[in-house]
């Protein structure tokens, strides 16, 4: 037993050394719907500005690690169609589950390591929900598959940079990420609105 604890303590430093995990959070640079007004039918995105979640890497040798995350965002947008009975308010929300897979490189540093990063991504969406309030009536929630929705999952591709920075057993990681969507969410008929396949945004993790 004695011998047991000895090899588990003996193996922790070598442990924090090859596996990291923490936190990631940061702002988005670009808005999660392209919202555009046209005539009496109007969209407004109101997405919060902000974006975090759980972040796991595996470092390998010669500054090589592959990282996994869990990012998460609250999405709104509301949708305004003026009419001869006054103006109908939609509002629809979501959540927008982001979960990239990339491959880290570092390049070589004493305390603060530049690197370069390149993967794929997963984003879903879970609990939609869209309500209608309008001079007549409120109907509440009506749907969980709006019209404009094209598809609930999408599929892209990420890259970026960032400067790993070393204090004591604490990595601190500012980056500037981008991630190409395959398709988009949401596409409306009209052309009033579609979710936006281009995003970037800072970035920054904390991994012990």
């Amino acid at each position: 037993m004695r011998s047991l604890l000895v090899l588990a303590i003996a193996a922790a430093p070598a442990f924090s050394q090859s596996f990291g995990f923490g936190i990631k959070g940061g702002l988005p640079f670009t808005d999660f719907t392209n919202a555009v007004s046209s005539g009496t039918n109007v969209f407004d995105d109101n997405t919060r500005r902000y974006i975090v979640g759980p972040t796991v890497e595996l470092r390998l040798p010669f500054g090589l690690s592959i990282e996994a995350d869990a990012l998460y965002r609250r999405f709104n947008y509301n949708q305004f169609i003026g009419g001869a009975s006054g103006t109908t308010s939609i509002s629809t929300s979501g959540n927008a589950w982001e979960f990239p897979l990339v491959a880290k490189y570092r390049f070589k540093a004493p305390i603060a390591r530049p690197y370069i990063l390149g993967g794929l991504a997963w984003d879903t969406l879970s609990g939609l929900t869209q309500s209608v309030r309008n001079a007549v009536a409120t109907t509440g929630a009506i749907s969980r598959s709006p019209a404009e929705l094209n598809q609930t999952t999408t599929t892209g591709f990420v890259m970026g940079v960032g400067l790993d920075v070393k204090v004591i057993l604490i990595h601190i990681a500012p980056e500037i990420r981008y991630t190409r969507w395959g398709a988009k969410h949401f596409l409306d008929v009209n052309g009033g609105l579609s979710s936006n396949q281009n995003q970037a945004e800072f970035l920054v993790g904390i991994t012990f």
